[in-house]
């Protein structure tokens, strides 16, 4: 049986990159949005409690995580493009996620998401190679190239959707 917490497989970087792999992660990043409000789209305030496997985030926990997640990540963009290899701040996701602010309805965070990821986008495809070679210190896990964070964050945005999908399926 396939883990649940990994319902799309865990994170795996290529050793080569494509143009089009780039493009594709791109889009995957696009797409969200849309996808994120199809699978919620109707959902009861009951379903978007369920979660996808025991003890793990409700569908609403995992809608406000991805905007936090999100945004975090496109200010580390930001960071890289305009300094030289900036060591970020990382944040500690299981701590915010049981802030007063991750009860508010998912409306308020697919808002937040759709508009982010409007501006993320624009600001990705602007990308040169060379830019796409910047990097951030994560202090906890490296350096870490913009192209594979785009990878990174195209999967997160899957790999929770497919919890949120999970979930409401219940």
């Amino acid at each position: 049986m396939t883990d649940v917490r990994y319902p799309i497989g865990q994170f795996q970087f290529p050793e080569v990159v494509t143009e089009q792999q780039v493009k594709e992660w791109m889009e995957d990043i696009r797409l969200l949005p849309k996808q994120l409000g199809e699978a919620i789209k109707g959902a009861s305030e009951q379903a978007l409690t369920k979660s996808y496997r025991e003890n793990g985030w409700t569908v609403t926990q995992l809608v406000h995580h991805i905007a936090d997640s999100h945004m975090n990540s496109f200010i580390r963009f930001k960071l890289a493009l305009t300094e030289d290899a900036p060591t970020i701040k990382p944040y500690n996701e299981e701590e915010w996620a049981k802030l007063p602010d991750s009860e508010m309805p998912v409306s308020t965070s697919y808002k937040m998401i759709e508009g982010l990821h409007e501006r993320w986008v624009y600001l990705l495809k602007s990308l040169s190679e060379e830019q796409l070679q910047r990097a951030f210190n994560h202090p906890n896990s490296g350096l870490m190239t913009l192209e594979k964070a785009v990878a990174l964050y195209a999967w997160h945005g899957k790999h929770h959707l497919a919890h949120i999908q999970m979930a409401l399926e219940k």
